[in-house]
């Protein structure tokens, strides 16, 4: 079930690309796992920045959720240092096996843009983000600079 699924997506991404997003399977011979890459986007302190991901699929996928991180450091809430990222999409509880790769990776663009500071990974950066919009928007482009650029 999840090759023919992973295959069809793959196949869809092709056919309809994703804005800022480029995808694949690291090696032909696995469709379950993953590599891509996310162009900060142009309204956010990520723009002009490349975000590389890892992505690797349960045997039971579309059952279970991907396990999606960056690989790129991101000065963001909702991701840590180790690049594990805070998506409600992404959450055991509130996957569903309809949800598609494509609207994963499109709310991590979203997540780029619009930052939630109620669901932290990372409460010190949230804390900033709610209250101090110069000096977070300061740090993020910083950080970028250093660790995504191309």
């Amino acid at each position: 079930m999840a090759l023919r699924r992973l295959q069809a997506e793959l196949l869809d991404l092709n056919k309809n690309p994703i804005d800022n997003v480029t995808v694949g399977p690291v090696d032909e011979s696995n469709v379950l796992h993953w590599r891509g890459q996310i162009t900060g986007p142009a309204n956010s302190p990520y723009k002009g920045g490349i975000f590389k991901l890892d992505i690797v699929f349960n045997t039971d996928y579309p059952f279970k959720p991907p396990k999606v991180k960056f690989l790129t450091k991101v000065y963001h809430p909702n991701i840590d240092e180790e690049g594990a990222i805070c998506v409600a999409l992404l959450k055991n509880d509130q996957w569903k096996p309809a949800t598609r790769i494509s609207q994963v990776l499109k709310s991590l663009v979203t997540l780029l843009e619009q930052p939630n500071p109620d669901d932290p990974l990372m409460t010190d950066i949230a804390e900033i983000y709610s209250t101090d919009q110069a000096k977070f928007q300061k740090n993020a482009k910083e950080h970028t600079k250093k660790y995504a650029s191309a």
